[in-house]
């Protein structure tokens, strides 16, 4: 049985009333499979008796009210039997930041800070309407979640990889985990090259590591050897030391069930070392995440 840390995962219990945009089904019903509840109890049974979950890292699921998804999140690891933490949503340009990680503090599963940034001039891949990187503020929240020993994860598009990585040689005390292995959205040729090229920028800075997750929700129809490049390619960049494996459930949950995608990891990797193979499915998530073992 292969055993995984999954450092990239969502829950969401609507009774929270934290989450609206998780109560319609999406587009033409697209996002219906996750317009419920999605509990601890549901995701730790995906893997059946083919994938052990030895741990996990909830990532913020766009809460109205960020404090209390912690506190929400804190009961649920309470209450598991593997051990989860929290990366929990905030505003890193937001006047009042510092007190809201004051607020999270409280909660001793919090490990650090996602906001996401993601800008494109396709409405339907676009997520946000400011361009939150070059606001004068952001910076400096990024540099507060270092000083405070937390780390930032960072979902964004190749375009905007270079100003990422500026912004990170700034901030250099804080780790950063990019999120989706940068989220290849262009996909033709122009758009690899230009992937390729800012996930080097990226890969530079060796406070940047990578999860490899995500690749679903831009490669719909996607077989292992769909997946293969980009995998092979980021892993070449970043390196087995700064990379790790992750679901995305249960967003990924449209796309493919559990075991095939985590399947499909190892069967790309299956030429890497023993020592590689634990440090991309287990140890490297402990590590950057600080999850115990």
């Amino acid at each position: 049985m292969l055993k995984v840390v999954d450092p990239h995962i969502h829950l969401w219990d609507l009774w929270t009333r934290i989450y609206p945009h998780f109560e319609k089904p999406g587009k033409g019903g697209a996002n219906a499979a996750i317009s419920r509840s999605y509990l601890l109890e549901e995701y730790l049974e995906e893997g059946g008796d083919e994938i052990e979950i030895t741990g996990a890292v909830h990532v913020e699921a766009f809460p109205t009210d960020p404090v209390k998804e912690s506190e929400t999140l804190q009961a649920v690891a309470d209450r598991s039997s593997v051990p989860i933490v929290l990366v929990a949503h905030g505003d890193l340009a937001a006047p009042d930041f510092g007190a809201l990680l004051d607020r999270h503090a409280q909660f001793p599963i919090m490990r650090g800070i996602r906001q996401v940034v993601n800008r494109h001039a396709d409405p339907k891949l676009n997520y946000i309407t400011r361009d939150l990187m070059y606001e004068p503020g952001w910076i400096g929240g990024l540099k507060e979640l270092g000083r405070r020993g937390l780390s930032f994860d960072l979902q964004l598009y190749p375009h905007q990889m270079a100003q990422a990585a500026k912004l990170a040689g700034e901030a250099s005390n804080t780790r950063i985990i990019l999120n989706h292995a940068g989220m290849w959205a262009d996909r033709d040729l122009a758009g690899w090259k230009a992937w390729k090229a800012g996930m080097r920028e990226l890969a530079a800075r060796p406070n940047i590591a990578v999860k490899i997750s995500g690749l679903g929700m831009l490669d719909r129809n996607w077989t292992t050897e769909s997946f293969r490049p980009l995998v092979l390619e980021t892993l070449e960049i970043f390196g087995p030391e700064r990379a790790m494996f992750a679901s995305n459930f249960p967003v990924d949950k449209l796309t493919g069930t559990f075991p095939t995608l985590w399947k499909a990891f190892a069967k790309i990797t299956e030429g890497a070392s023993a020592a590689e193979r634990t440090a991309l499915f287990e140890g490297n998530a402990r590590k950057f995440y600080r999850i115990p073992g």
